[in-house]
């Protein structure tokens, strides 16, 4: 087993989640089968299959573009920032383009062809010049995968949101029904709304488990084809003895010529030069590009299980004009004012929103930079820790939702307001561990830390095991905060603006990741790492204040 460890940590760690999530997928279906309308499963397994794309290209998307590109970690996160942002602001002209056309099954269709789209250009392992620092000038190559990245975001927009229409329809049917047939069969029903969008939920993360595996194995295999190893310092270091070698540092230059002797397991050695360099980074980044063939299946297989089932899907009905009702001056105005305090606790959870998204999202931004840089990722790359979440999220629902479920039946049921608040400070909580991390270990700025030699860093990197803590409490605050939000928004909007303050909860989402790059951006330039964490544990926890401070204020409009 030591062995097998140290061959292949990744395909050990593979199939030890497998071993867990499979029973746990298997329960969950029959759970559906036996008690959800019959179309949940066909819906929720396309959606895991686009999920299973998207979160293949997503875990390696930052590493990626800076592998690739030789462009720094910065403008490799506000590429990443600015492609999540888009990724739910296009979601509101998705579902407005399908409201419009009465077509949510063709909208969902079509968004799968077009993301197919993105990711099959994303696949094709074409080359250019790399960044050249000293002239600014971008390869055309960077601007054809920024243009696939945005089909990918068009698409998901056309998918994403109406697929999740379409699974509130069918429980509109499914307690439509019941209540024709008594009206405790339509209670039973109605208990089975929330449970099954938490099956929905699970279904996205068993594809989020498994895909950060795909591009990293690939990624080995391609290189091992090769006779070279994986390195997650050196592309770094080939971008910049091939954009002027003459600028690196003695320590680069010696890291370089370390590295490369190192990687490579043929009978022929290559020297750390110029030719070695471009042939590391093609082959390098090859592999990646396949990786994409892998997310265009799973689009395939998504829209093939779509295609095949969608007779079992409704259309989410259209809306019918209501009936012109005549108020009294007071009943205008007592109308009007509790609407604007409905709004005024909407927009106010939705700035706690923004600050936890901001916080949240580093996942895929400082904390992928982090793990590449000073985790100890010889065994496991460090995309591969990203799985960490999903599968947190697969464990620790059910466990969640029970613990709820048992203060509620012992009249101590905590509210929305006060959870989302708990959520904040549960994020908090993992910034503050990374507080004391980075103290521990005296941790500079990540260019600092890039710039000494490869025997010191070795002995400064720490164990996988922080990533594991960090989203742990990570995961526990988005089960807290995230489907929760999206339960006091549709308590909280005014009966007539559902959609629309549906709509806000996306938009805040989306605001939130598109500031989400200056994680690297501080991780690279404060002079300690740990100035860096201790801003998002700072907002994090102005958030939980400030929603304690408004929380009866927030209860009393939830209940009226």
């Amino acid at each position: 087993m030591l062995k097998l460890w140290e061959t292949n940590a990744t395909l050990v760690i593979l199939i030890a989640i497998l071993i867990v999530v499979v029973p746990l997928l298997i329960f969950y279906l029959v759970k559906a089968r036996k008690e959800h309308p019959k179309g949940l499963i066909a819906a929720a397994l396309s959606n895991m299959g686009e999920r299973f794309g998207y979160y293949i290209m997503n875990a390696v998307l930052a590493l990626f573009l800076a592998s690739k590109f030789g462009i720094s970690d910065d403008a490799a996160g506000w590429i990443y920032a600015v492609f999540y942002f888009s990724i739910y602001v296009l979601a509101l002209p998705g579902g407005l383009i399908a409201d419009r056309l009465q077509n949510y099954k063709g909208t969902i269709i079509t968004g799968l062809l077009v993301m197919a789209i993105g990711y099959a250009l994303l696949s094709v392992p074409v080359f250019g010049e790399s960044f050249a620092a000293t002239t600014g000038h971008i390869s055309g190559i960077l601007v054809f995968t920024c243009f696939a990245l945005l089909l990918i975001a068009i698409g998901n927009g056309l998918f994403k949101g109406n697929l999740q229409a379409i699974v509130g329809q069918m429980y509109d049917n499914f307690e439509a029904e019941g209540a024709k047939i008594s009206k405790e069969e339509l209670e039973r029903r109605k208990s089975k709304r929330d449970p099954g969008f938490q099956i929905f939920y699970v279904f996205i993360n068993i594809g989020g488990v498994i895909a950060p595996f795909v591009a990293p194995l690939l990624r080995s295999w391609w290189l091992k084809s090769h006779d070279l190893i994986y390195n997650s310092s050196l592309p770094k270091l080939c971008h910049q003895f091939l954009n002027d070698a003459s600028a690196m540092t003695a320590e680069q230059a010696s890291n370089f010529t370390q590295l490369a002797e190192s990687v490579q397991s043929g009978a022929q050695v290559l020297p750390a030069n110029a030719e070695f360099a471009e042939n590391y980074l093609n082959i390098f980044n090859t592999g990646v590009h396949y990786s994409y063939i892998a997310s265009v299946a799973a689009m395939v297989i998504s829209l093939l299980i779509f295609v095949a089932t969608k007779k079992k899907f409704p259309n989410p009905a259209k809306k019918e004009k209501k009936a012109v009702t005549n108020y009294t001056e007071e009943e205008r105005l007592a109308n009007a004012k509790e609407i604007k305090q409905r709004m005024y606790a909407l927009f106010a959870v939705l700035g706690v929103a923004v600050f936890f998204w901001f916080s949240f999202h580093q996942n895929g931004q400082s904390l992928s930079f982090f793990a590449r840089d000073f985790v100890n990722t010889s065994s496991v790359p460090p995309e591969v820790w990203q799985c960490i979440n999903p599968f947190f999220v697969i464990i620790l629902t059910p466990i969640i939702m029970g613990l709820f479920a048992m203060l509620a039946n012992r009249g101590k049921s905590v509210s929305t307001p006060r959870k989302i608040a708990l959520g904040m400070f549960i994020t908090a909580l993992a910034y503050i561990f990374l507080i004391i991390i980075a103290c521990v270990h005296n941790y500079p700025s990540a260019d600092t830390f890039n710039g000494l030699s490869e025997a010191i860093k070795e002995t400064m990197r720490t164990s996988p095991a922080v990533l594991i803590l960090t989203y742990f409490f990570l995961t526990v605050a988005e089960l807290f905060i995230s489907p929760l939000g999206l339960s006091f928004v549709s308590k909280v909007a005014p009966k007539h603006l559902q959609g629309i303050c549906q709509g806000l909860w996306l938009t805040a989402t989306a605001v939130g990741n598109l500031f989400i790059a200056l994680g690297v951006t501080m991780l690279r330039h404060f002079p300690h790492q740990w100035e860096t964490w201790a801003v998002f544990a700072a907002f994090c926890l102005i958030s939980m204040a400030v929603m304690l401070g408004m929380v009866k204020w927030l209860e009393k409009v939830t209940s009226d």
